[in-house]
């Protein structure tokens, strides 16, 4: 296991552009639910040539509701009608060939066509699923019901209200400024995949309701306590082409 943030690996800035980029997409009403777990239990769930990155010792898993817009190749405008739709991310924090990373466990998004692509061309965990997002004054609301690949049923209903802006302390900076991320493709070789963008824009956050399926469901143990909320603001990522790494022994 890695306990880096002594090394500040976590810039506020990526560290450059991806290149070539592949794909432009905007994240509005980022929401941060993260929870602290045993450090054995992230490490069941990840390939070999990854390690469980940790901040003074500890995992965390992230669930993440979002609403995707403005999803485009690097050059031309955005794609009608797929380009926008509310997604939820279960996440986690790892350290690989390239340095610091996402490994998405589960990722459910609301567009069938979206999913598809995303499972064969960059062999990301995604999930169709029905959802909603709403905003009613302060505070956000993400609803999503898993249709396909399974569990099927799997829910997720978060609701928060949004604070004050942050100064990023150093776990925000271990959960969101990360560069990166890695999955494995077909014939089980591990991917690096960059991305870019400003830095988050953070705002407390306070939990209203919370009943979830998603994070025991992508193999994590169902969280008993109160997440850590903080909530993003809108940013345009841009992701460049995955390529294979080599994997690195496991200490």
């Amino acid at each position: 296991m890695s306990d880096a943030i002594a090394a500040d690996p976590y810039p506020p800035v990526a560290p450059a552009p991806p290149s070539p980029a592949v794909m432009r997409q905007r994240w509005t009403a980022v929401t941060y639910l993260h929870w602290p777990v045993p450090v054995e239990a992230v490490a069941r769930v990840l390939p070999p040539g990854l390690e469980v990155d940790t901040l003074d010792g500890q995992a965390w898993v992230g669930l993440v509701p979002f609403v995707m817009r403005d999803v485009a190749p690097p050059v031309g405008p955005p794609l009608p009608w797929l380009s926008h739709f509310e997604e939820t991310n279960v996440r986690t924090y790892v350290v690989g060939p390239q340095g610091p990373g996402v490994w998405f466990c589960s990722l459910d998004a609301a567009r069938l066509a979206p999913v598809a692509v995303a499972l064969t061309a960059f062999r990301l965990p995604y999930r169709w699923a029905r959802m909603t997002a709403s905003r009613r004054g302060d505070e956000l609301r993400f609803w999503a019901r898993r249709r396909w690949p399974g569990p099927r049923g799997a829910r997720s209903l978060v609701g928060v209200r949004v604070g004050e802006r942050v100064d990023p302390e150093p776990l925000d900076r271990f959960h969101t400024n990360r560069w990166a991320l890695y999955t494995v493709d077909r014939a089980g070789r591990l991917l690096h995949l960059p991305v870019a963008h400003d830095p988050w824009p953070l705002r407390e956050g306070r939990l209203t309701v919370l009943r979830d399926d998603l994070v025991e469901a992508a193999g994590l143990p169902r969280p008993l306590d109160a997440p850590r909320v903080r909530v993003g603001g809108d940013v345009t990522v841009t992701a460049g082409r995955p390529r294979a790494v080599e994997r690195r022994a496991r200490r």
